[in-house]
């Protein structure tokens, strides 16, 4: 490892998810590396970045409102960003949302960007849709989205190296913001995540995260009726009483369960299924991890992700009905004994957090000629 003085900026610790996992690898990485965010919630910050997270003046604000919703300090992120002191870096390194990219602006260092996505509520208006109450709501978020689609544009040029966890996401930046992207896969816990040799598979299915409409868990349900099989949901949701009034007497809700029962269960299953577009979806290779095939849609990070015929099977279609034929087909057609799971392991490997940090390294020192 270099002795170089790096910066990382986060978009906002407010909950522990993938970005907030990525930001903690990155620091893991470079150990004397300060981390820069607008605003922290305690319970939004990763443990090993307990001690290292400095916070704006705006976290003062967030703060004062209890922290109950950071979405009314949005519209005065660009600046926050630009206002951030880091010129006493040789990188700088921003975990991107939607404003990060604006801390190119408070650093002469080059900077790197790596991307989660572009604002894509920004860039895609049906995203926005039924987001905001009434006309004053939908005007203020379309002003928004037009702000966050300058401030990307504008930082975009300025940027040494943009990286995309995803191809789809690098597709997407070369999109919306005319770049190109380098693809680095974000970190999975491959440790904690491990097959188990003496864990006889079951006649079952797993369909596990969080249960809200764009993962389509209700195309998932509706397959395991069609075909018969049996079905295991876990995780909470908007969607989970939908799916509830949905589900056929094979579909069994297991709710959020602790690390280890999901970990038995991703042993155990026969397969996964990932039946959402995904920008990258750490689930599936969590499955993976433990020796378990998927059987996912065949678009967005799945494409990355998943290898057919050796890591799972994709499935393809126009429309919901499509879908839900083409996953009841794969899952009652599905025989376990047509994949290795050690080979399945293998691959998952290759998406470690060992792996992440080691091409993150290796970006940096390519922008800095080491």
């Amino acid at each position: 490892m270099n002795d170089h003085r790096v910066a990382l900026v986060h978009e906002r610790f407010t909950e522990i998810a993938g970005s907030e996992h990525v930001t903690e690898q990155l620091a893991l990485q470079w150990p004397d590396a300060r981390v820069r965010a607008p605003i922290a919630s305690a319970s939004g910050i990763p443990p090993a970045l307990l001690g290292r997270v400095d916070t704006t003046w705006l976290d003062k604000l967030y703060k004062h409102a209890g922290e109950r919703s950071y979405a009314p300090l949005l519209p005065l992120m660009p600046s926050t960003f630009r206002g951030m002191h880091l010129d006493d870096s040789d990188v700088v390194i921003v975990s991107h949302h939607a404003f990060a990219t604006q801390a190119v602006f408070a650093t002469s260092a080059p900077t790197v960007a790596y991307v989660h996505s572009p604002a894509r509520w920004a860039w895609d208006p049906t995203l926005r849709a039924g987001e905001a109450g009434g006309r004053l709501g939908a005007a203020a978020l379309a002003l928004l989205a037009s702000s966050a689609r300058r401030a990307e544009l504008s930082a975009a040029p300025r940027l040494r190296r943009v990286v995309a966890n995803s191809t789809t996401v690098a597709d997407r930046i070369r999109r919306w913001w005319d770049c190109e992207a380098v693809v680095v896969h974000p970190p999975v816990d491959t440790d904690g995540f491990t097959p188990d040799p003496n864990r006889r598979r079951e006649n079952f299915f797993l369909l596990a995260g969080r249960l809200v409409p764009y993962k389509r868990p209700d195309l998932a349900v509706q397959a395991a009726n069609a075909a018969g099989v049996r079905l295991v949901v876990v995780g909470e949701g908007r969607s989970l009483d939908y799916c509830r009034t949905i589900a056929g007497p094979t579909v069994t809700f297991l709710g959020r369960v602790p690390h280890e029962q999901l970990v038995d269960l991703y042993r155990s299953s026969c397969a996964l299924v990932m039946p959402g577009l995904e920008d990258f979806g750490i689930v599936p290779v969590e499955g993976m991890a433990c020796g378990t095939p998927v059987i996912a849609l065949a678009a967005g990070g799945a494409l990355d992700s998943v290898v057919p015929g050796m890591t799972g099977r994709l499935v393809s279609g126009d429309t919901d009905g499509e879908l839900v034929d083409g996953f009841a087909s794969a899952m009652s057609t599905f025989d376990g004994a047509d994949f290795d799971s050690t080979v399945v392991r293998k691959h998952a490997e290759t998406f470690s957090r060992t792996a992440f940090r080691e091409k993150m390294e290796k970006v940096v020192d390519e922008v800095l000629g080491v």
